[in-house]
């Protein structure tokens, strides 16, 4: 018996290294890719060591595209974004979970509906709308039809629901607070864990937009970084170590900010699965 719950131990702990092995060695590979030259890459064999090319190519990036000015322009939108979306969808999904109101049923069903519709068929249609109010080319067209989320309301609502009693908004009511203060003071302190993954999930989202920004922002000076680094494959011959180091450069910040808050995002996870 002992024989055996050591094996079956030593082959889990097995499966799981390989599986670690396979998740990160893309990462390990862009790595490589960045401390190296484009012939390096693609050479057969490829070449699976470190090079003495990260310097190099970090300056062939900073002379190709104004990283700098598309990194403010990302990290503006991403932070705004995150704290609109913060704020209505909690504001939303507390009103959801703890409020009865005429047509709740229905307005939330209407709401998971949405979910279901893939974004591609509302793109035409919203950029309609921003043209309509004059925001194309603009930050308002990559914050604004972001600033809620169906996902967010539900997650909130979700978790909302079992994180804050009743009868604690009733003491709240008893001592004088109104609506308002009962979400405020009451709701959200209550509310942490699922708000970090919620905002952890809604940068990551907004960081590596691509496409919205690419339809809807005509300056180069209001290019996000998704759209900027774009502009480092050239028409006749790609250098894909340049390429790969401005991906590094992009990605290393999100990469931080997991590290920062893992243990928040990974609580918020196992919280929100547990009350759903």
């Amino acid at each position: 018996m002992a024989s055996d719950k050591f094996l079956t131990k030593a082959l889990t702990h097995f499966v799981l290294l390989i599986g670690v092995i396979i998740s990160i060695f893309p990462f390990y590979w862009l790595v490589v890719m960045v401390t190296n030259t484009t012939s390096d890459i693609l050479r057969f064999p490829p070449k699976l060591t470190f090079g003495h090319e990260l310097f190099t190519n970090v300056k062939n990036v900073l002379a190709s595209i104004d990283f700098y000015q598309a990194f403010f322009n990302t990290l503006f939108v991403s932070t705004v974004t995150v704290i609109g979306v913060l704020f209505f969808c909690s504001l939303a999904g507390f009103t959801f979970a703890k409020f009865r109101f005429p047509g709740k049923n229905m307005l939330f069903t209407a709401l998971l509906l949405t979910m279901m519709i893939p974004s591609q068929m509302s793109f035409v249609p919203s950029f309609l709308l921003i043209a309509e109010f004059g925001w194309v080319d603009s930050y308002k067209a990559l914050i604004i039809p972001g600033l809620a989320s169906a996902f967010g309301i539900f997650w909130i609502r979700q978790f909302c629901q079992d994180a804050v009693p009743d009868e604690l908004l009733e003491a709240g009511r008893l001592d004088g607070c109104n609506t308002f203060r009962l979400y405020w003071n009451v709701a959200l302190p209550s509310l942490r864990p699922a708000l970090t993954f919620l905002g952890i999930f809604t940068f990551i989202g907004v960081w590596n937009d691509y496409l919205w920004p690419l339809v809807t922002i005509n300056s180069p000076s209001r290019y996000t970084l998704q759209v900027m680094l774009a502009q480092l494959n050239g028409v006749y011959d790609t250098d894909y170590a340049i390429i790969m180091t401005g991906t590094l450069m992009a990605t290393l910040p999100l990469i931080i900010l997991f590290i920062i808050f893992s243990k928040q995002f990974m609580k918020g996870v196992a919280e929100g699965a547990v009350k759903e």
